[in-house]
């Protein structure tokens, strides 16, 4: 952090030596050396209200974000040619920022979904109205989704995992420590709240969300432990759709499969077979008005940032007691956030054309190449490592692929309709987009040139399956500066100081 610190201003003149200002030279280096480096500067910045906390890594993103502020802005300011990318971004802007319009609408861009809901008779419209819901977006029943295969990287799997539940893990329905208690207790609240919100009396709001409180327990209760959860092994469990019947017999696989596009493999690898078990009991053993109930509760949860002052308040004092945030975040930081889950790499495109052009591509590129000779040089002077041992490290390192900045090649957003009619319907065409996007991807060899991350994200991985670094633009921004004001050194200083230790480990 220190060569963050000694950047020079646009002026040419050197910053204030902030290194020493915020020092806490009450504290004993030898004692607690991180609270003398930068107690006084903790000491003197408050965690913001809208925060569960605060650092660098904050200040970087508040960068990003007023970047990406500007660009929406003029998308949204300019006169855009019908399907390009500033006419999405423009459009989604100004649709997800008119809270008048949201406000006045309240529940009713939901409405098609809830005449859906309205009209199940029986456990297979309530599955056929669940696949249709997952499709764009909305958690309910279990997890899914697509990736490498764990145990052959040269091919795509269809997952399944444990899920369906409102609260973040099983722990949460059972533990009683004081904190928990009080989660329990705000998302009870949160669930009755929305019932109401529905049109329910109190009576019968109490009684629907003692129901799906119950229905969700006993998922929880055949659902595993965090550590359960971490053992790759018993978590991998392949299997054809026969045995996926044989297991959750109350399921019609095959008429899911069909519902939600899944129709280009034979297998399946299912995370957690005790609790699709489970699930497959209570379709049959809980109430087809609970279950309708359930998808109700779950649309609008799914949605709530999309929709008027009231869902999403709602759902704010629930989260409340998980995050410790005292209030929101600003609305046009919440709607990047949604829109970087939509079209994120459209959005991407008009961001690196701004702020990381080839220069600094280049740039980065040759960093990490020198970062690469750098370790090639430590492992040949490693003393303790046998020659042939240096020889496998020589060769993994020269076929890590580095990806860098942005894309060599966009996602093309161009089926997809981003318009000024209804955020909740931007975000479900976007839901349904990125589902069929990732559900083509079965039986197709595996993309090794897709980025995980878009160029804007402040973040970076390492992907074990495609021996991949991926270096996003956002990762190498520095507050209050752009690019080209930087040089080589302190770029290089602040990027292998600040970053790389603490994120890669590449051999």
């Amino acid at each position: 952090m220190r060569l963050f610190y000694a950047c020079n201003d646009k002026a040419g003149k050197t910053n204030a030596d902030l290194l020493s200002t915020n020092l806490d030279t009450s504290a004993k280096p030898g004692d607690d050396f991180f609270m003398y480096a930068v107690g006084g500067w903790i000491k003197k910045t408050p965690i913001p209200e809208s925060e569960s906390g605060w650092g660098i890594g904050n200040m970087v993103q508040d960068e990003i974000y007023n970047r990406l502020k500007k660009i929406n802005e003029d998308a949204a300011g300019a006169n855009n040619t019908e399907g390009t990318v500033n006419q999405k971004i423009g459009d989604f802007w100004k649709t997800a920022m008119d809270t008048v319009a949201l406000d006045k609408a309240g529940l009713t861009p939901l409405q098609t979904d809830f005449d859906k809901i309205t009209a199940i008779k029986n456990i297979a419209d309530l599955l056929t109205v669940g696949a249709d819901l997952k499709t764009k977006g909305v958690s309910c029943f279990f997890g899914d989704y697509v990736s490498q295969d764990d145990k052959n990287s040269e091919v795509m799997a269809y997952r399944l995992d444990q899920g369906g539940l409102g609260m973040p893990n099983r722990d949460y329905y059972f533990n009683t420590d004081e904190r928990t208690v009080k989660v329990r207790a705000a998302y009870k609240e949160y669930v009755n709240k929305t019932f109401k919100q529905l049109g329910n009396d109190d009576a019968t709001a109490q009684k629907n969300t003692d129901a799906i409180y119950t229905l969700e327990t006993k998922l929880a209760k055949s659902s595993r432990k965090l550590e359960d959860l971490r053992d790759p092994y018993k978590n991998y469990n392949k299997m054809n759709w026969a045995g996926l019947t044989k297991i959750a017999p109350n399921v019609n696989w095959n008429d899911f499969a069909k519902n939600t596009g899944v129709v280009k493999v034979d297998s399946v690898i299912v995370g957690q077979p005790e609790f699709y078990t489970a699930l497959s009991n209570e379709i049959e053993a809980t109430d087809i008005e609970v279950w309708k109930n359930y998808l109700r509760f779950n649309l609008i949860r799914s949605y709530n940032g999309y929709l008027d002052k009231t869902s999403f308040t709602n759902a704010f004092e629930f989260r409340k007691s998980l995050t410790g945030a005292k209030e929101p975040r600003p609305r046009w930081k919440r709607v990047l956030d949604a829109e970087e889950g939509a079209i994120g790499e459209a959005l991407g495109q008009l961001f690196v054309k701004e702020y990381f052009n080839e220069t600094a591509k280049k740039r980065y590129t040759d960093m990490v190449e020198a970062i690469r000779d750098a370790y090639k040089e430590r492992i040949t002077k490693l003393s303790w490592m046998s020659d042939s041992t240096k020889q496998k490290a020589y060769d993994k390192l020269a076929k890590i692929t580095k990806k860098v900045g942005y894309p060599d090649k966009w996602k093309d957003f161009s089926a997809l309709k981003i318009d000024k009619s209804s955020f909740v319907g931007n975000m479900q065409r976007a839901n349904l987009w990125w589902h069929n996007y990732e559900i083509n991807k079965l039986g197709k060899p595996v993309d090794r040139t897709e980025w995980g991350m878009t160029p804007q994200t402040y973040n970076a991985y390492y992907n074990p399956s495609n021996n991949e670094i991926v270096l996003p633009a956002g990762i190498f921004a520095v507050p209050g500066f752009r690019d080209e004001e930087l040089d080589d050194a302190l770029v290089f200083g602040y990027e292998c100081q600040h970053h790389w230790p603490r994120n890669y480990t590449w051999l």
